[in-house]
């Protein structure tokens, strides 16, 4: 304890002046109050994305959960996915809010390569698919309705079909935007699309923009930009996170026509990444960072909490949304056209149903999207998803992180799931096809549109 009195001074000295200070010394190791290792790395900059799913690093930060690791922490919004990217390769970033995608894909070899890790899953669910007025209009005919003679949910694509082919006609391409090439947006757009036989396009080594033999063009906007793109005329609809999909309810501007929740039912979402590097040298920083990050998923998915939660991400230097629109569906509920809300309780889960648990099986599914679309452009072996999707994601950490919080009476020992990393086959998909994590190859070759590989 005697030696510990001088770093405890520094933590103090460092809180009293409003713990944000680039002149506190960044690389002395202090003591978290829990009396656990000793934080290599206390000072740390995370970016993310202004979206609702970047909550648990708000929570983890308005609530203290940081510093009571010893962490002292800032967070700062990023401009778009490509930059938020290569500023954690970099160095400039300890870590990200981040698509699965992405460090999955710096490690398969699709776009910039590095070695990225993920100890921690942000959330589940929380994107939507929304079209313009007018297309909505053109497609609301091909929808059938329910009881109550409002549309009936899930609407396939199969409705956006016949408007597809009608600008087709008429000699206009049919453009659609998501957010990064390797997007959970991206794929499930593209699953959707093609579930209704609808191909979305091909990425190959002369076309990385994935519009090889497309019938809908898709192209990469920023989230906080798809509203104003889609006013402007420029795409026709768009998959995004919230509250970009409210947003345009909000401003009567558009439609959202189903929610990723029914094109795979409690699907992963953002992930928390780091490089592989920043985990080797601060394994004690990293564990304080997981622990933080999943006391503060399991306070946004305790009853009642979700209003306050609202009240943090409405604030400018988060989400900066109103918050009528972030409660929209933060809170329970989603309204697809104006004064339709249903409610959709899990429409952002953060926490139930082991939310932050990185499975590889979550990983090895864009994997297979990455395959299925092109972006792995040569055919592999089954073993080889299992071998790459063990570099990126880390439950070994999550674990480590999880069993401290047990030992501290944060969390429940049952919260910490009995499993290999892979999750059982589901046909919780729009189309109800079968994903088994443990054969890739076999999920693959069960689409109609889409690379095929020899098993």
């Amino acid at each position: 304890m005697k030696n510990l009195l001088p770093l405890l001074f520094l933590a103090l000295l460092f809180t009293a002046c409003g713990g944000d200070s680039a002149s506190t010394a960044s690389s002395t190791a202090t003591a978290p109050a829990s009396g656990a290792a000793l934080i290599e790395k206390p000072q740390l900059t995370f970016g993310f994305i202004k979206l609702t799913d970047m909550a648990p690093l708000a929570i983890a930060k308005e609530l203290g959960y940081f510093e009571d690791e010893g962490l002292y922490v800032s967070v700062e919004a990023q401009s778009n996915w490509k930059n938020i990217l290569d500023r954690v390769i970099d160095g400039q970033l300890d870590g990200a809010h981040m698509l699965a995608g992405q460090p999955i894909a710096a490690s398969a070899g699709f776009g910039r390569q590095a070695e990225l890790i993920t100890p921690f899953s942000m959330d589940l669910n929380g994107n939507g698919i929304t079209v313009s007025n007018d297309v909505w209009d053109k497609m609301k005919p091909n929808v059938p309705k329910g009881p109550d003679g409002k549309p009936a949910h899930p609407i396939s694509a199969e409705a956006l079909k016949p408007v597809i082919e009608s600008y087709a006609a008429e000699g206009k391409p049919f453009k659609m935007g998501m957010v990064f090439p390797v997007s959970t947006h991206n794929y499930e757009i593209r699953y959707w699309l093609a579930a209704a036989g609808v191909n979305p396009g091909m990425y190959t080594a002369d076309n990385i923009q994935g519009q090889v033999d497309a019938e809908v063009l898709l192209s990469v906007t920023p989230p906080p930009q798809m509203p104003a793109t889609l006013e402007a005329g420029t795409i026709y609809g768009y998959c995004v996170g919230e509250p970009w999909n409210q947003q345009a309810v909000f401003k009567g501007i558009g439609v959202p026509v189903t929610t990723n929740s029914d094109v795979w039912k409690n699907n992963p979402e953002k992930v928390f990444a780091m490089r592989k590097d920043f985990a080797e040298k601060y394994p004690n920083t990293t564990k304080a960072i997981t622990k933080a990050l999943i006391r503060a998923g399991k306070w946004l998915d305790e009853p009642g909490n979700r209003p306050a939660a609202v009240g943090i991400l409405a604030k400018s230097e988060y989400v900066g949304a109103d918050s009528i629109v972030l409660a929209n569906s933060m809170t329970g509920t989603f309204e697809f056209e104006k004064g339709d809300k249903r409610e959709m309780p899990d429409f952002n889960v953060f926490y139930r149903y082991n939310a932050t648990y990185p499975f590889y099986s979550d990983g090895v599914w864009f994997l297979t999207q990455m395959r299925r679309w092109g972006q792995i452009s040569e055919p592999k072996v089954g073993e080889w998803y299992d071998e790459k999707i063990r570099e990126v994601y880390r439950p070994d950490l999550w674990r480590g992180a999880a069993e401290a919080l047990v030992a501290e009476g944060k969390i429940p020992a049952s919260d910490i799931p009995d499993t290999d990393g892979y999750k059982p086959a589901t046909a919780d998909f729009i189309d109800g096809v079968t994903y088994d994590g443990k054969d890739p190859i076999g999920y693959i070759n069960s689409f109609s549109i889409g690379n095929k590989d020899a098993k």
